[in-house]
């Protein structure tokens, strides 16, 4: 493995440092067969291929490499419409960021990448329970629904990719001033936000959708986004199916599952007097605009 490490390096540099290597490979080799090559690469190794000649970096800059590699690392299907670059996209996804490095970094603990998944329609079912009814009652009120199954629906969902987080925080990010632990929080955003002027001016904050109070202990702190098109989904089924993704009763370790239009969350809880659930969302401008970022927070009460 080293010899095999260190034959690429040298064959980088050569590229980088030989002018006639961009007349050579043009030459002898399709751009499209490399365009094909190319997409059995990851992105880092495309940004280091890139490096190596003006030929190389001209056809790793393909729109169809980059648009490529982003689906087939982030596993979704292909969004009809974006308005940024494929490599920009790629780049927003797998640099590392998070929102909490953008906002209240000071609150921040911990963090993992759940994964991606896909809103095929603009209206969303957030939910705190799994196993609720797949068919969302037309006529309740929010406030009826939120009590009664913990739920709510959140309509003008920008469609298209969607990366999911699960977010460690401290309290009190809420307004309850006599809590001093941590919060869980579902952290599901457009993969267009962060490279949004809206969004990095600062313009677009979260708002309040819906809160719910639970007034007694409660085994397990849990938070679920579902595309309401695929709601009945053999994949998103897997979500649904709680028992077969969380851990035992004894495993305090936070649990995730993601599918191709859905993502949860949850983690097991000790003694507690209770949670409080807050519904969050980021809207791109005004009350009418697309929903770019969803929240779902528990936090001890």
């Amino acid at each position: 493995m080293p010899v095999v490490i260190s034959l690429r390096w040298n064959l980088f540099s050569l590229f980088k440092y030989c002018d006639l290597c961009m007349k050579l490979v043009a030459e002898r080799y399709e751009a499209d067969l490399w365009t094909e090559i190319m997409k059995y690469l990851d992105g880092k190794s495309l940004v280091m291929l890139g490096a190596t000649c003006r030929w190389f970096h001209r056809i790793t800059m393909e729109e169809s490499v980059w648009k490529f590699v982003c689906l087939r690392d982030l596993q979704v299907p292909e969004s009809q419409h974006v308005a940024y670059k494929w490599n920009q996209l790629y780049r927003s996804a797998f640099d590392g960021s998070h929102s909490y490095q953008f906002r209240q970094p000071e609150k921040h603990i911990d963090w993992m990448r759940i994964g991606a998944f896909f809103f095929d329609s603009p209206v969303a079912l957030l939910t705190e329970k799994l196993g609720v009814p797949a068919k969302i009652p037309q006529r309740e009120t929010a406030e009826i629904m939120i009590q009664t199954t913990g739920s709510c629906v959140l309509r003008n969902i920008k469609t298209g990719i969607w990366l999911a987080d699960l977010q460690l925080v401290r309290c009190p990010v809420c307004n309850l001033s006599t809590c001093e632990g941590t919060m869980q929080t579902l952290d599901a955003r457009h993969i267009e936000l962060f490279l949004s002027e809206g969004y990095k001016n600062g313009s677009w904050e979260y708002e309040s959708v819906e809160t719910h109070e639970i007034k007694k202990h409660t085994d397990m702190a849990t938070g679920a986004i579902f595309d309401i098109k695929h709601l009945n989904d053999a994949s998103t089924y897997e979500v649904w199916d709680a028992k077969a993704w969380m851990g035992k009763p004894n495993d305090w370790q936070p649990k995730a599952r993601i599918a191709h239009h859905a993502v949860a969350v949850n983690t097991n809880l000790q003694q507690n007097e209770g949670l409080l659930i807050k519904y969050e969302a980021m809207r791109a401008g005004g009350l009418e605009a697309d929903v770019v970022g969803i929240r779902i927070s528990q936090q001890l009460i």
